[in-house]
C-alpha cells in the first residue's frame, strides 16, 4: 500500500480490509485529497464518535453490522448495505449498536 492511501488500480474489499480491534476505533485513509477523503472504519460494540459538526456533508456507508447515526437528536439505525448523508454544519455523532464497519466519504466545498 502507498502512504497512507490503498494501492490504485488493484481491487480490494472494504469488509476484509480493516479488522475489528477490542474497545476500539480503527481507521485506515482509502484516499486523501485537497478536495475531500474516503476512510474506512472499524468500530467495537459500544464505541462511537461523540456529538460534533463539521464544515462540509459527510456520506456514511454502512459495510458491516449496525450503527446509531445520530443526525440534529435525531437516531438513525443503519445496517449493512445502508447509507446516509450527514449534512455541514449540522450536529452529529455515531455509535455502534454492534460492531460495524463503515466507509465515511467527505468532499470539502460547497
Amino acid at each position: 500500500m502507498g502512504k497512507n492511501e490503498f494501492d490504485k488500480g488493484l481491487k480490494f474489499s472494504f469488509n476484509d480490509s480493516i479488522a475489528y480491534a477490542e474497545n476500539a476505533v480503527v481507521s485506515k485513509q482509502i484516499l486523501k485529497k485537497e478536495t475531500g477523503n474516503i476512510t474506512l472504519f472499524a468500530f467495537d460494540k459500544g464505541e462511537g464518535l461523540s456529538e460534533h459538526t463539521t464544515p462540509f456533508d459527510a456520506v456514511v456507508f454502512v459495510v458491516d453490522g449496525k450503527a446509531d447515526i445520530i443526525i440534529d437528536g435525531k437516531s438513525n439505525i443503519l445496517e449493512a448495505g445502508e447509507t446516509i448523508i450527514m449534512p455541514a454544519n449540522v450536529r452529529h455523532a455515531l455509535q455502534a449498536v454492534e460492531k460495524f464497519k463503515m466507509v465515511l466519504t467527505m468532499i470539502r466545498g460547497n
